[in-house]
């Protein structure tokens, strides 16, 4: 039977693709944009006639029919990270959490420490050869096709074909759904003059030919901006965004300095514009991975000059960054911070970087605080703490004493709360 016969024989409407699932199932599917649509919209008008199946993810992007607090014990959602979609129904307590590493999922998938019975994904139509692509979030979703009892692809032209380890065989899947919606683009984030001044100081510490690891975000997006007159960077990242894409057509990323896969672009899922999925069609220089590869800290530290840039929300006087929680309520998620943070600690002149605003809540509150809030997340610990970066400049935390740490950051603080955090030092004996 030829290729496309095959494809033919495979092909199915949408509704009868959620028959696939049975009771107790849980139903993986990827990141964010590379979220199936069709069938998520399908399974959401049939999720009455299933019982306890569960779809986890990282990140969606739409509020599908399934967010439903009546219909849980049909279908409900298990955050591996926390959306906008899913964040209610976390801080309510009716979607469920999976803390991990990111890029440990893809082993507690294989061995079988989280379950993985079908998976639904988003894919490119099929090259010659019977291979799609998973271009828009190979992360966990590859170790998952090889656990599924079932593989249901929806099949977009608008869903580049990347190369990587991220294909999948036609003879691997159990049915395909057809798709012409447009993927999801995401939009740029707002830039403010708190986020361009930290940009400012994060792109003085970025030398020439060091490699990044950078995400979605305001300030990530103004590092990117102020990246312009940087030569031979690098990209080993988790995401790839606009602000990537932007610096290669700059001729600023050539990835010639990594020492890691020198020459390509690495990352793990992408989330942007049409213009950004049209780039990453059959380019060369780009590959994607699943997230034991991209963020594995070893391979990544293996590059030199690994500059990691990630964000948080809190950070106490040791160094300790909450990240994915606001207290006790659950914000986002563990992701990559850890991953990268270590990788950079490894890298030969590399450097872990945390970015947050000194202020919250029209800067009513101190993001730099003595201890976290209570019931804080801890997504990176006072031992893999490097630099910290506010709009009041830079913190370098790694090898000082609880002491030297406290005075570094009060010193970065906002003006207005720096009395008040340095009589709180006092009181614990760090001043």
């Amino acid at each position: 039977m030829t290729y496309e016969a095959a494809y033919r024989a495979k092909r199915a409407m949408p509704e009868d693709a959620v028959r696939l699932l049975r009771d107790g199932d849980t139903l993986v599917v990827p990141t964010g944009v590379a979220e199936p649509p069709t069938l998520l919209t399908a399974l959401s008008a049939q999720r009455r006639s299933l019982h306890d199946v569960k779809v986890a993810q990282i990140l969606p992007v739409r509020p599908y029919g399934y967010f439903d607090p009546d219909t849980t014990a049909h279908v409900r959602h298990v955050a591996y990270f926390f959306g906008g979609a899913s964040r209610p129904g976390g801080q309510a307590g009716w979607v469920d959490f999976i803390p991990s590493y990111f890029s440990e999922m893809p082993p507690l998938i294989e061995r079988g420490l989280m379950p993985a019975d079908v998976v639904f994904s988003l894919a490119s139509p099929m090259d010659a050869h019977g291979w799609f692509s998973l271009s828009l979030g190979a992360d966990y979703t590859m170790a998952a096709i090889k656990r599924a009892r079932a593989i249901v692809l929806e099949v977009n032209p608008h869903v580049p074909f990347a190369n990587g380890n991220c294909h999948v065989h036609l003879s691997q899947v159990t049915a395909l759904v057809e798709s012409e919606t447009p993927v999801f683009e995401v939009g740029l984030p707002q830039i403010g003059p708190v986020q361009q001044a930290i940009a400012g100081y994060v792109a003085e510490m970025i030398p020439d030919g060091a490699t990044l690891q950078i995400g979605y975000g305001a300030i990530p997006d103004a590092v990117v901006m102020q990246l312009t007159d940087k030569r031979d960077l690098g990209v080993h990242t988790e995401m790839i965004g606009d602000g990537i894409m932007t610096l290669v057509e700059a001729g600023v990323v050539t990835n010639r300095r990594k020492n890691h896969l020198p020459g390509k672009m690495m990352a793990t899922f992408a989330l942007g514009s049409n213009k950004l999925y049209r780039f990453m069609d059959r380019n060369p220089a780009l590959e994607m991975h699943p997230v034991d590869v991209t963020n594995d800290p070893y391979l990544a530290g293996r590059n030199d000059n690994l500059i990691a840039i990630n964000a948080t929300m809190q950070i106490d006087f040791l160094g300790q960054c909450g990240s994915e929680s606001q207290g006790i309520k659950p914000y986002s998620g563990t992701g990559g911070q850890s991953d990268f943070v270590r990788a950079a600690n490894r890298s030969q002149g590399g450097k872990a970087i945390i970015v947050l605003p000194s202020t919250a809540k029209d800067d009513t509150i101190s993001r730099i605080a003595p201890v976290l809030s209570p019931g804080t997340h801890v997504s990176t610990s006072k031992n893999d703490i490097n630099y910290v970066v506010t709009e009041y400049g830079v913190a370098q935390l790694r090898g000082q004493s609880a002491k030297a740490r406290a005075r570094a950051l009060i010193a970065i603080a906002h003006p207005r709360f720096r009395d008040e955090l340095s009589d709180a030092a006092r009181q614990m004996r760090l001043l």
